[in-house]
């Protein structure tokens, strides 16, 4: 089953990055932006379905939300919008 994201418009809040994250998507040639915009849009990346679902409940129900992506030097980093969506975050999973 392939995930298709949701017509949505995610508030992110104040956004926020790790320093590591940032040099991970600046050495791939990458923009933060990128990623964000598919965050914000609902395409939760490489989650399983079972986050995706999750991912999906938590639009309706006010829970974090979080995504993954592989750059394109394929590191893989992670992006967490809080629950009140007051914050979102860029990290390396390594970092939560």
């Amino acid at each position: 089953m392939i995930a298709i994201p949701k017509k949505i418009n995610l508030p992110l809040g104040k956004v926020v990055a790790t320093p590591e994250a940032l040099a991970v998507i600046t050495k791939s040639g990458q923009s933060p932006a990128e990623f964000l915009d598919r965050h914000s849009k609902g395409d939760w990346g490489e989650v399983d379905g079972g986050d995706w679902e999750l991912n999906d409940q938590a639009i309706e129900e006010g829970s974090r939300i979080l995504s993954a992506y592989r750059t394109k030097t394929n590191v893989r980093i992670w992006i967490i919008t809080e629950w009140n969506r007051s914050s979102t975050c860029l990290l390396l999973p390594e970092e939560y």
